[in-house]
C-alpha cells in the first residue's frame, strides 16, 4: 500500500530507526552480558529502548470503542478514581508461548497518578478470577463518590484466557459487570478501560460512559492508555474482529468446541462479519470499527483494475490517524460470496484541515476464489462493487469494476445449498454440510493410533492409559482450582502420541510409540514388549547418531 506526501513516512521511519538501533544496541550490550538467575542481565539504556518500542506498538493499538459526550480526552485536573485490580496488576500479556519476560512493566495506577489528571484514589473493586468480594465493592462505590469520573479496568484473566484450551464463555466475570451496574446506580460517569486478548460479550455498554480496548498492550501498555486518556496520544486502532452482543449470535454456536474428536465448521467461508453482515445480524461494534478525537472525511474514489484510490481529510481539531479499508462485493452467481469482503488498508495521519491521497493496490487475489471443480484459483464474470469505509458497516465511497471470468464450470449445484446461499449458517444440516464437503463427515470417535491424544486414552482398552489419564487429568483439573493452570498439562493432554517421537529429545521413538498404540488397543503383552526392544533399538541408534555427529568434519 502506498500513501503520497503523507508525514506518516516519516513516523515509520522514525519506528524503523528505533527497531534498528535497539536491535544493535541489543547486539552490543549481549557481547558483555552475563546471566543473572536465569535470565539476560542488560544495561538500563537498552532495557529503556524495549520498553519505549513497546509503547509505540501499544499506543498505535488503542482503540477507542465508545466516547458518550466527548468525555474522553480527560481535561486536566478532573479528579478521577482509578478501580479494578488490572489497574494494578496488569493483564498485558498472554500465557504460553506467547509469555514474555519484561524488561519493566508498566501498572495504570502508577501511570495515571504521574498525569495531568488528579487521582484521588485506588480500589481493587473485584476478585480478579471471580469469588464475591462485598468490600472490595462498598470500597469502590465510596472512593467513586470522591471523584468526577471514574476510570473502571475491567478484563478477561489469565485463567479465562489462555494457550492450550478453549475459552469456556464469552462473557467477563460476573463480579465485574455487577460492579459497573452498581457505580451505574450511584449516578458515577464511568470510564471502563478493557484488557482481553479477544472479543467478549458486551451487552452492558450502556452502563458506561466510553470504552478503550487496551487489548493485550505489553509490558508498556498501561502508559500508553494513560496517554490515551489524557489526550497525550490520540487513539487510532480499529477492532480485528466482530464484537457481538451474545454468543447466541455466533455462526459456530451449535457446532464449535464440543467434546468429541473433531469439530464441525458448518459455517464454512461465512466466519466474522463476512456472517454478520450476509445473516443481517445486528452487532455491539463490527469489524473495522475505531473511534477517534478527530474526524475524517473521504472524498474522490478512482478505481482502476490494479489500485484504488481516494482522498481523507481531517475535518477536526487535532492530529489524528485513521485506518481506511478497501472491501470488494463480488457477483455472487458462479459461487455463493459474503456481502463484502476486506481487501486492503492503510493508515494515513493527518493535521487538522489536512488532506491526503490514499492508494491502496488490488492484485489477482483480490477477485479470485477457490474452484474444486477446476482444482485452481478462478476469477468469476461480473460487475464487483468496490467500498471504501472507515469499518465493515461505515462505508463512505463505493465505485464498481467489470471483470472477465475464468471458467464457466461452476464449482457447486446452489440448489442443494440454500443456508450457503443466504448466509444461514447456523441452521445447516447434515445433509447440506456433507454436499459442501463432498465426502461424509468423520464419526468423531476416537481412533487408538498415533493420532490418538494422551488427553483422550480414557478411551483405550488399556489400564495403564486409564491411569495415566486420570493422573493427568488430576493434576490439571487442581491446578484450574488454584486459578493458575498448569500450561505443560494442557499441552501434554492435547498432544498426539505420535507427537512424543518429536518432543522428547529422541528418548522416545515412533517404533516405541507404535508399542504405547498396542497397548492401548489392548495388546497389553505384546505392546509392552514392542516397547521394550524399540527402547534398545533407540538407545543404540542414538549412540551411533551421535558418533557419526561428534566424528563429523
Amino acid at each position: 500500500m502506498e500513501i503520497e506526501e503523507s508525514d506518516i513516512d516519516a513516523r515509520v521511519n522514525e519506528l524503523l530507526a528505533l527497531i534498528s538501533s535497539t536491535s544493535k544496541a541489543v547486539k552490543e550490550a549481549t557481547k558483555n552480558a552475563v546471566l543473572k538467575d536465569g535470565e539476560l542481565n542488560l544495561p538500563d539504556d537498552i532495557k529503556k529502548k524495549h520498553h519505549d518500542l513497546a509503547y509505540h506498538a501499544a499506543a498505535e493499538s488503542m482503540t477507542l470503542l465508545k466516547n458518550n459526550n466527548g468525555i474522553l480526552p480527560l481535561k486536566r485536573n478532573t479528579k478521577v478514581a482509578i478501580i479494578g485490580d488490572f489497574a494494578k496488576n496488569p493483564r498485558y500479556q498472554g500465557a504460553g508461548s506467547s509469555m514474555v519476560n519484561t524488561t519493566a512493566l508498566d501498572n495504570l495506577l502508577d501511570c495515571m497518578e504521574k498525569s495531568s489528571v488528579e487521582v484521588v484514589g485506588y480500589a481493587k473493586g473485584f476478585d480478579r478470577l471471580g469469588q464475591p468480594d462485598d468490600v472490595a465493592v462498598k470500597e469502590a462505590r465510596e472512593l467513586a463518590k470522591c471523584a468526577e469520573i471514574t476510570i473502571l479496568c475491567l478484563g478477561l484473566d489469565e485463567v479465562q484466557e489462555s494457550e492450550g484450551l478453549d475459552r469456556q464463555m464469552m462473557k467477563l466475570r460476573q463480579n465485574q459487570i455487577s460492579l459497573l451496574k452498581a457505580l451505574h446506580r450511584d449516578g458515577r460517569k464511568i470510564v471502563v478501560v478493557l484488557s482481553a486478548g479477544s472479543s467478549i460479550e458486551i451487552q452492558w455498554k450502556s452502563y458506561c460512559d466510553a470504552i478503550l480496548y487496551a487489548c493485550l498492550s505489553g509490558q508498556a501498555g498501561a502508559r500508553a492508555v494513560a496517554d490515551a486518556l489524557t489526550g497525550v496520544i490520540n487513539p487510532s486502532g480499529k477492532l480485528a474482529e466482530t464484537w457481538i452482543e451474545k454468543y447466541e449470535d455466533t455462526p459456530s454456536l451449535h457446532h464449535f468446541a464440543g467434546k468429541k474428536r473433531t469439530v464441525e465448521y458448518r459455517e464454512g467461508i461465512y466466519i466474522g462479519y463476512r456472517y454478520y453482515q450476509k445473516a443481517d445480524v445486528t452487532t455491539a461494534f463490527p469489524f473495522g470499527y475505531g473511534l477517534s478525537y478527530t474526524t475524517f472525511k473521504y472524498s474522490d474514489i478512482d478505481v482502476e483494475a490494479d489500485s484504488v484510490s481516494f482522498t481523507v481529510t481531517n475535518t477536526g481539531s487535532i492530529l489524528g490517524k485513521e485506518i481506511s479499508q478497501l472491501y470488494i462485493s463480488a457477483p455472487g452467481k458462479m459461487v455463493f460470496a459474503p456481502k463484502r469482503e476486506l481487501k486492503g488498508f492503510a493508515k494515513t495521519s493527518l493535521k487538522p484541515g489536512e488532506s491526503k491521497r490514499v492508494t491502496i493496490p488490488l492484485d489477482d487475489k483480490a477477485f479470485r476464489y477457490w474452484n474444486v471443480k477446476t482444482n485452481r484459483w478462478e476469477q468469476e464474470e461480473g460487475v464487483y462493487k468496490i467500498s471504501v469505509g472507515r469499518s465493515s458497516e461505515d462505508i463512505v465511497l463505493s465505485d464498481e469494476i467489470t471483470l472477465k471470468g475464468t471458467t464457466d464450470k461452476k464449482p457447486y449445484d446452489m440448489r442443494k445449498l440454500p443456508h450457503y446461499e443466504s448466509g444461514d449458517v447456523q441452521n445447516v444440516g447434515k445433509d447440506e454440510f456433507v454436499k459442501l464437503l463432498g465426502h461424509e463427515i468423520p464419526d468423531g470417535k476416537p481412533d487408538i493410533s498415533r493420532n490418538m491424544t494422551l488427553g483422550e486414552m480414557n478411551h483405550a482398552r488399556s489400564p495403564l492409559g486409564w491411569l495415566i489419564w486420570a493422573i493427568l487429568t488430576g493434576m490439571l483439573n487442581r491446578s484450574l482450582k488454584k486459578g493458575s493452570p498448569d500450561l505443560n498439562l494442557l499441552f501434554q493432554l492435547n498432544m498426539p502420541l505420535r507427537g512424543l517421537a518429536k518432543m522428547t529429545s529422541g528418548m522416545i521413538s515412533m517404533g516405541m510409540v507404535d508399542g504405547i498404540v498396542l497397548e492401548l488397543r489392548g495388546f497389553w503383552f505384546v505392546g509392552i514388549i514392542k516397547v521394550l526392544v524399540e527402547f534398545v533399538k533407540n538407545i543404540i541408534q542414538n549412540r551411533r547418531l551421535e558418533k557419526r555427529l561428534y566424528n563429523y568434519k
